[in-house]
């Protein structure tokens, strides 16, 4: 039996785009990411934060899942189970089952100590909340930065821009829940 190769995220990102002929440019407008970054993503040169692949969902009006996989929903079902994504210096594990009309997304956030954010900011339609489970978190949205401690939270319009960071010694573990209309 042969073996099924498993498209990459930013082969699959390309695929789609060609697919609804768009330029990167015109990906860049629809996301509100910067082209060389979504080239990036595509290349494989960068794992793209989790704002950026909710957002290229909407834009391509699929779940999540279906984006990063490829696949039907039954597939979909699989890797929902274990999946958990690491981003430069933080993981993200999804709490809550995809579904193409669900609004609701909530992940459990770590990220590890001393860390600065790196990478494009993120934003996104919808409204975000965070709370802080253990460790602490910096988090800067739009121009205004506020420091949580555990028990911590925040709720902001996840269309500004918003980056994270854990600038205490502990691992932070955070539960992220986002509302996307």
């Amino acid at each position: 039996m042969a073996k099924k190769t498993e498209e990459s995220f930013g082969r699959r990102v390309r695929t789609l785009r060609e697919e609804k002929g768009l330029t990167l440019e015109a990906l860049s407008r629809e996301t509100g990411y910067p082209a060389d970054v979504l080239e990036d993503v595509e290349e494989g040169k960068v794992a793209p934060p989790v704002a950026l692949v909710l957002q290229l969902g909407r834009t391509f009006k699929m779940d999540i899942e279906q984006v990063e996989s490829g696949q039907g929903k039954e597939a979909t079902r699989k890797r929902a189970k274990s999946h958990k994504k690491r981003v430069a210096s933080y993981a993200y594990t999804p709490l809550t089952r995809p579904g193409e009309e669900k609004h609701l997304r909530a992940y459990l956030v770590t990220i590890d100590p001393e860390t600065e954010h790196k990478g494009v900011e993120y934003h996104h339609e919808g409204e975000e909340f965070v709370f802080v489970l253990s460790g602490g978190l910096k988090i800067q949205v739009g121009q205004n930065t506020t420091v949580l401690k555990k028990g911590g939270s925040i709720t902001f319009d996840s269309s500004l821009h918003h980056a994270l960071s854990n600038p205490t010694r502990e691992k932070a573990e955070l539960m992220v829940v986002i509302y996307i209309p």
